[in-house]
């Protein structure tokens, strides 16, 4: 039931970029109808990662509230609405409204996914689930560019949103009829796979009931150094994502002159890299956990191959003149990013019980998104010439997030009450 409900997310993540790349697909042909220009792109960038910032962190404490179930479900909603109401935008302004709307609204999937993560697995296998969480999203990326050109050049784009907007409702059909509850009370989850997920011995479960479970507020949440090492993790490491997710349509456009048809050719390519990324850095760390590294010791290692591969790359993709060439380094950027992200993604379900996952969830995506804007405020002035500045930027951002994660986090494992920030991590 584990693999079917992180499926399910899996699906909705499809949706999800599916709803946000639609307008960097479609940008060139709306910003000349509406009279608009890279800066306001970039405005209009900004204003979706202003909301996603704060979805991170409403969402975030309201799935620790409300629970996987009803939280999913209202995200989805709206930014299904959300993305159909582009459909009636008419200038940037119109743009600017939906754009908040979709942003809140998509961050929810998220923290959303990381609490069910940590809810319904046991360690060793919560990074292949987040793996298979992330390539939903790459899976979205692959499919949006050809998908949305297809679509344009069949109803325009107004019809386009409407259409992608009733994607979500379809997913809300099977998501409310299978997530009955969570594993410890649904009625489909066997006894053999509600012990594993518990990951704890059936013979000791009762003196485990008996034992205090810390679960901080969300000021103790930030008085531990372990959160702060996934804050800073998340700060440095998203905008290289968020650089491609936002702008790969429009570099194809300016660096090799692409139109809509050409970017929904090229453009999907870089997220192939992006979902066999997902699932191998999630079967890496696994793996490395079952061969005898702990949990801990196994995200970090991932994360660390993760960056090794990506900064190489961020640093030759300004180089390639063949536009085939540069959506293939890129793939490699996003090959490595999702090996790392996924691990990273993982680690609040290792630090602090379920029901404080979503915060700190939550608060790492807000992290994210900060560190996004200032790339996204960046690019239009560092690519009026070419794209290599922010190229190299976002490259030296990499080890950044690394050693955050490395000497910031410090040990990664169950943080206890006694553990604050202040205090020598061992």
């Amino acid at each position: 039931m584990r693999w079917v409900i992180i499926g399910l997310i899996g699906v909705a993540t499809v949706v999800n970029y599916i709803d946000r790349n639609a307008l960097a697909v479609m940008w060139p042909e709306i910003a000349s109808e509406v009279g608009a220009t890279k800066e306001d792109y970039a405005l209009l960038v900004t204003i979706f990662m202003l909301f996603y910032a704060l979805g991170q962190f409403v969402f975030g404490k309201l799935f620790d509230a409300i629970g996987v179930r009803l939280g999913f479900a209202l995200s989805i909603g709206v930014w299904s609405i959300s993305i159909a109401l582009h459909a009636l935008a008419s200038s940037v302004a119109s743009f600017s409204i939906f754009r908040a709307m979709l942003g809140i609204s998509e961050a929810g999937a998220w923290p959303g996914a990381v609490k069910a993560n940590a809810e319904w697995f046991p360690a060793k296998e919560r990074a292949l689930a987040q793996g298979i969480f992330n390539a939903g999203a790459s899976v979205g990326a692959i499919i949006s560019a050809p998908l949305i050109a297809l679509i344009f050049l069949w109803i325009g784009w107004k019809g386009t949103f409407l259409l992608v907007g009733a994607l979500g409702f379809i997913w809300l059909l099977p998501w409310l009829v299978i997530y009955r509850a969570g594993p410890d009370r649904h009625p489909w989850v066997s006894a053999a796979e509600r012990a594993l997920i518990l990951d704890k011995p059936q013979a000791h479960a009762s003196d485990e009931a008996l034992a205090p479970v810390y679960v901080p507020t969300m000021r103790q949440l930030l008085s531990h150094r372990q959160s702060w090492g996934v804050i800073l993790s998340r700060f440095f490491l998203d905008p290289i994502w968020w650089l491609f997710v936002s702008w790969l349509p429009i570099y194809l456009a300016e660096t090799f002159n692409f139109d809509i048809k050409q970017i929904g050719i090229f453009a999907w390519v870089p997220y192939v890299g992006a979902m066999i990324g997902s699932m191998f850095g999630g079967w890496l760390s696994g793996w490395l956990i079952k061969s005898g590294r702990s949990p801990g010791m196994a995200r970090k290692l991932t994360v660390t191959l993760g960056g090794l591969i990506m900064t190489p790359c961020l640093v030759a993709a300004p180089n390639m003149t063949d536009p085939t060439m540069a959506v293939l380094v890129i793939a490699g950027v996003l090959f490595g990013f999702q090996i790392a992200i996924g691990n990273i993604q993982t680690i609040p379900g290792d630090l602090f019980d379920g029901r404080s996952v979503g915060s700190l969830a939550g608060i790492g995506g807000m992290a994210a998104v900060a560190g996004t804007l200032i790339t996204t405020w960046l690019v239009p002035v560092m690519t009026k010439v070419s794209y290599g500045p922010i190229f190299i930027l976002v490259a030296a951002l990499v080890p950044l997030s690394i050693l955050s994660l490395w000497f910031v986090t410090g040990r990664i494992a169950p943080v206890q009450a006694a553990t604050p920030i202040a205090l020598k991590d061992s």
